[in-house]
């Protein structure tokens, strides 16, 4: 039976002072990088920025969020996706591209826009990724995708990173229509090359009159390629398209009335969610969410519990834990987010064998329930040594990862702290396809902890010198082992992660629950089935 999770966080305490300050400061540096994705022209220099973006401006132009505003429902929350893609690339900050989950005309969509003002909307290897990841989460939750159009292609500077991959982008589109998953497209500006297939292998087309050009290959490249002197409008005007090549559905006047056709086209889908949706109302935690930010810690070495996490993003902040004397540094059970019921594997430390079994029965448990599964990670891996070896530790976290890899119900993934090491993999890492996965900013990825592997680097290089008879120097060598262990804390933090799209966002712990539960509603407009297949479970 479901009890009420009982916190024992003193937020007097120095630790929780020390956590809510550091979190602050990490969620400063987040805001401020979001405000320079947000404010247009994808560079570091303010001032090249308002040029790029005056100049979009001056052309009548609305910038990408301000269409999506104009397309979502008024009022309706907008779940931005890798919203700090790119971070620490040579690719724009956003890739840009705003991709991200609203409610059209009442219809949960997967909405993705290009930004203009980057390079004119071309296309980076980051904003393929971003575009293919968006596109992904349409297929998997069986959301209709609207596409906010403005590209001038490729980036051909980084056309042999883009190339091949980008590709994928027209396939995607035919297969979320042959799957019966409507795609739609409105046209502003530019789509040209390989981008006029956005607009040709989508379901529903908008072009904006005087504005929409769709063309393989624009004047210049066809007096290139045939000696043809054509102009834009003949070429691929938004109105020859209307009118003769029929690629265009729907002729817009200006970008409202493109945004408010989309609307309609939506509306008249009359597309409706698959899932059962929630079983009971929604009821708000007994704890107050602003205590996350003191409950976590900032330094990931310090252990902190998971069920004071849970007390403040679970309805009334109750849990019916399942096994809770058995493998106790995994906390499983059911509760319920927003009204809809979720199955919680969350981490109190290091995954043993008992943890292992307990993991795996409980996601056959889930399955066999047909709930969806949200993982809570704050974890160094699974036990090393002798005594864990000859017990099958191996064998055992096997069963984990065969459950988590073959499961049938949808899973979402909060990294609330470290993720190292195969404890990733069991506890539904990127590489396991859950449908959706966020991270705090005190998150941590990588094989194992920075010091860690630099002293697995040290031991290495030691065997490796004194195996060719070489003396072995620790002094001389600690330089190596200094700038790798820096390296590889600067390549595992949750900004570093999120630039490379391992994940879908990093979030304010207090917006976990409003988070949670558009995730948990968007997996809901696609059927919520269990399997019971999975691999063969070594005993």
């Amino acid at each position: 039976m479901a009890s009420v999770l009982r916190s024992h966080v003193d937020p007097g305490s120095e630790q929780f002072a020390a956590n809510r300050e550091a979190f602050l400061t990490a969620l400063a540096e987040i805001e401020a990088l979001f405000g320079q994705v947000t404010s247009g022209g994808g560079t570091a220099d303010p001032e090249k920025n308002a040029r790029a973006v005056a100049r979009h401006r001056a052309r009548g132009k609305l910038l990408p969020r301000e269409r999506i505003n104009l397309l979502i429902d008024r009022g309706s929350a907008f779940l931005e996706l890798s919203p700090l893609a790119g971070w620490g690339t040579d690719d724009a900050l956003g890739a840009g591209l705003v991709t991200g989950i609203g409610r059209v005309s009442g219809v949960e969509c997967v909405v993705s826009a290009n930004d203009p003002t980057v390079k004119g909307g071309s296309q980076s290897p980051i904003t393929v990724a971003k575009a293919l990841r968006a596109m992904d989460i349409a297929r998997q939750n069986r959301l209709p995708l609207v596409s906010l159009t403005e590209s001038g292609g490729a980036d051909l500077t980084k056309q042999v990173d883009v190339f091949n991959p980008g590709g994928a982008s027209f396939r995607n589109l035919t297969r979320l229509s042959a799957e019966g998953i409507p795609t739609v497209t409105l046209v502003f500006g530019s789509s040209t090359a390989g981008g006029a297939y956005v607009p040709g292998m989508s379901d529903y087309v908008v072009l904006q009159k005087d504005s929409a050009r769709v063309y393989l290959g624009g004047p210049p490249l066809v007096k290139m390629a045939i000696d043809e002197d054509a102009d834009d409008e003949s070429l691929g005007g938004a109105e020859m398209h209307a009118r003769t090549s029929g690629l265009a559905d729907y002729l817009a006047v200006d970008e409202a009335d493109a945004l408010r056709i989309g609307r309609d086209i939506v509306e008249h889908l009359g597309w409706r969610k698959a899932g059962p949706g929630p079983d009971r109302h929604p009821r708000e935690p007994q704890y107050d969410a602003e205590e996350l930010l003191g409950i976590a810690s900032a330094d990931i070495r310090i252990p902190f519990e998971a069920r004071e996490v849970l007390a403040r993003i679970l309805d009334s902040s109750e849990f019916d834990e399942f096994k809770p004397l058995y493998g106790t540094t995994l906390v499983t059970g059911w509760g319920h987010i927003n009204g809809y019921p979720v199955g919680i594997l969350a981490n109190n430390g290091i995954l043993f064998s008992e943890e292992a079994h307990k993991g795996a029965q409980f996601i056959q448990l889930c399955n066999r329930m047909d709930v969806p599964i949200l993982f809570l990670q704050n974890i160094t891996g699974f036990m090393v040594g002798t005594r864990y070896e000859q017990g099958g530790i191996i064998k055992d976290g096997a069963k984990l990862i065969n459950a988590v890899s073959n499961c049938g119900v949808p899973m979402i993934t909060l990294m609330i702290g470290a993720s190292y090491g195969a404890g990733n993999y069991g506890m539904a890492g990127r590489a396991y396809d859950p449908r959706f996965i966020f991270t705090w900013p005190n998150h941590r990825i990588a094989v194992m902890g920075p010091k860690q592997l630099a002293g697995v680097l040290t031991i290495v290089a030691r065997q490796k010198a004194q195996a060719a008879g070489q003396e072995w120097d620790d002094e001389a060598f600690a330089p190596v082992r200094d700038a790798f262990e820096k390296q590889v804390e600067d390549e595992s933090t949750a900004l570093f992660a999120t630039g490379r799209l391992w994940d879908d966002g990093i979030i304010d712990p207090r917006d976990t629950r409003t988070v949670l539960t558009l995730a948990l509603s968007a997996v809901h407009s696609a059927p919520i089935v269990g399997t019971e297949r999975f691999g063969v479970f070594r005993m």
